[in-house]
């Protein structure tokens, strides 16, 4: 019998680009576009780089923002931009002239990444991208977020890939409230999340499990400030996750990959280290090998301390490495 094809040249794509660092948000600005170079730097500092195939972005249509946002919506971002706001009239994200097609950009990464990852050419990717999109609602953007990459990443898979069930991972300090309204009454989409709270922006307490037809697809686990790994990794996605997906067992895992839970960030309080982003992908990865063929799509939200962001980024991007 002749041996099984392996996946070649690479087991893992990274999708990204330097147009992500046009998106300016400003002096002064957390969300800065020096986080794009800075994750960029760090893996090729760590000569991990080269090990990923390279796979270009390319920008998502209108059809499939609308997937997940209302076209109310998609129209207040397009005006405000032609208008040369440099804040959206939604909430607290910053914007500038490119930022439409950057957002456009981002999420369209997500998209390749999809493709890669579902045609079997890789068994995951890593989407270093920005502006970050788990908080941005169907009807409203907001906490750095323009459109919801990962969301629109879900509806994506489904439409285009006929997948069914679908896990979302965030371990963002922030709680990803615009990914739990897409899905929230949506059985097909569980979305999972550990968040520092109380916290911005004061949603994803244990109560919020879905509604209708997705009571039960969601399963918060806020964090009080000084968290580390014990409440984090080894109870709420060493215990917890692994509980539930005994029952939900997904066939794509989506992780929403926010670094600001790492210990020293300065818009959050959690104390996560590096290791410990290396153990949440590598649950992440041992429930893809059991239920979703090793699938795994991970893209980046948020992590605001430069050094933190690319140290995190690169125990996260070996990990994926390894698979």
């Amino acid at each position: 019998m002749e041996d099984a094809v392996k996946i070649a040249p690479s087991n893992s794509v990274l999708v990204s680009d330097v147009a992500f660092e046009k998106h300016v948000t400003g002096f002064g600005h957390p969300e800065q576009p020096a986080r794009n170079k800075a994750v960029l730097k760090a893996l090729d500092n760590a000569g991990i780089s080269d090990k990923f195939r390279k796979v270009e972005p390319r920008p998502c249509e209108d059809s499939d923002i609308l997937r997940c946002h209302s076209g109310k919506y998609l129209n207040t971002v397009k005006a405000d931009v032609k208008a040369g706001e440099t804040q959206l009239s939604t909430g607290d994200t910053a914007i500038c002239p490119a930022s439409l097609d950057i957002g456009r950009l981002a999420a369209g990464a997500t998209l390749a990444a999809v493709d890669e990852v579902l045609a079997g050419k890789a068994f995951n990717a890593f989407c270093v991208v920005r502006p970050p999109g788990h908080h941005a609602t169907p009807d409203k953007g907001m906490g750095f977020c323009l459109f919801n990459n990962i969301a629109i990443a879900a509806r994506y898979a489904q439409k285009k890939h006929g997948i069914g069930k679908i896990l979302i991972v965030d371990w963002d300090v922030h709680h990803g409230n615009g990914t739990q309204d897409v899905f929230y009454e949506d059985e097909t989409v569980f979305f999972f999340s550990t968040h520092q709270s109380p916290w911005y922006p004061g949603t994803g307490e244990r109560e919020e499990t879905g509604k209708g037809k997705g009571l039960g697809s969601t399963l918060n686990r806020p964090c009080p400030a000084g968290s580390g790994r014990d409440k984090i990794v080894e109870n709420a996605f060493g215990q917890d996750l692994l509980t539930v997906m005994n029952r939900f067992r997904p066939e794509l895992i989506l992780i929403s990959a926010g670094f600001d839970s790492r210990i020293g960030d300065p818009l959050g309080q959690f104390r996560l280290v590096d290791e410990d982003f290396t153990s949440l992908t590598g649950i992440v990865l041992d429930l893809a090998k059991e239920y979703a063929d090793g699938k795994v799509v991970s893209v980046l939200e948020g992590g605001y301390d430069l050094n933190g962001l690319g140290k995190a980024s690169v125990s996260h991007a070996q990990k994926l490495l390894n698979a």
